[in-house]
């Protein structure tokens, strides 16, 4: 049976451990407001970009998908898979990371895909593939703010380079979108071979381009690709502070309830220790 003051020392470990967390818990909401207001000011440009892209993939017959950008389109029907994973540095957030890896892991292998080559945003993604059958190519981690979209358009060029030289078959994208605060879901899309945005009606208008409307899209693709993962990387961020923020309030909710029941184990103890000694000293006394 635990003494009084080993109880008293575990309620002062649970009383500081219920501080980190609450503190961690702040800190995760004062993120999430930053990130939600890059992906607000990053949604516009991404919206425009897939209306464009979307209306000018109506006007291509698609014909030609050996040369040029038609390549991006352009399914071969392969297993060679390369893969860019987009996870958290950090962990303490729940399943946030674990089951978008998971969900990924099945697909690779409901697909037959034996040895993908990953590019992986972020430690938590490299811990849970490094010691799989497939190949990491490279694991970024830390990536200040400022660097993220130079980063992007290095991974999605090399990719890109690849899939157009036929040593790629297809690149998947995968990520957690941010819903709300209390839902991240796991997203794994398909970024090559490009699919046509959808669009609910067709542009027929009789518009002049100059250059021709190939021209412009082919000058879009890659900045629309690119532009997918950057996105979704802010969505990913965003999710991996409500997540924590989420796990650090469950955290310290029952870090409270810890606390209750190990005071009221405390006092009983101590109630019972004194009621030990109570009786002691009137046995003491009745006996002399």
């Amino acid at each position: 049976m635990a003494s009084l003051k080993d109880i008293r020392k575990r309620i002062d470990s649970v009383k500081r451990t219920q501080k980190t967390t609450s503190a961690m818990k702040m800190v995760s909401a004062a993120k999430l407001r930053r990130s939600e207001s890059a992906i607000r000011e990053a949604t516009p440009y991404a919206n425009k970009l897939k209306s464009v892209v979307s209306s000018l993939s109506t006007r291509f017959d698609g014909k030609d998908q050996d040369t040029g950008f038609g390549l991006l389109f352009k399914n071969s029907g392969g297993k060679r898979t390369g893969v860019i994973l987009i996870t958290s540095d950090r962990g303490l957030c729940g399943g946030f990371n674990s089951n978008l890896s998971k969900a990924l892991a099945r697909q690779l292998a409901d697909e037959e895909v034996e040895c993908a080559e990953f590019v992986i945003l972020g430690r938590k993604g490299n811990e849970f593939f490094k010691r799989s059958a497939h190949n990491i190519l490279a694991n970024h981690t830390g990536t200040p703010p400022g660097e993220q979209l130079v980063l992007v358009r290095d991974i999605v060029s090399k990719l890109t380079s690849r899939f157009e030289a036929g040593e790629l078959d297809q690149v998947i994208l995968a990520y957690n979108h941010y819903v709300s605060v209390i839902a991240q879901v796991p997203v794994i899309e398909q970024l090559l071979p490009i699919t046509p945005p959808e669009t609910e009606i067709a542009d027929e208008r009789d518009i002049i381009f100059e250059p021709s409307p190939q021209d412009i899209l082919e000058s879009l693709l890659k900045k629309y690709v690119q532009n997918q993962v950057y996105v979704s990387w802010l969505d990913t961020i965003a999710g991996e502070h409500a997540a924590r923020m989420t796990s650090m309030d469950a955290a310290t909710k029952n870090a409270g309830e810890m606390i209750e029941k190990l005071q009221l184990h405390y006092n009983r103890s101590r109630q019972a220790a004194i009621t030990s000694e109570l009786i002691e000293i009137i046995s003491g006394a009745e006996s002399i």
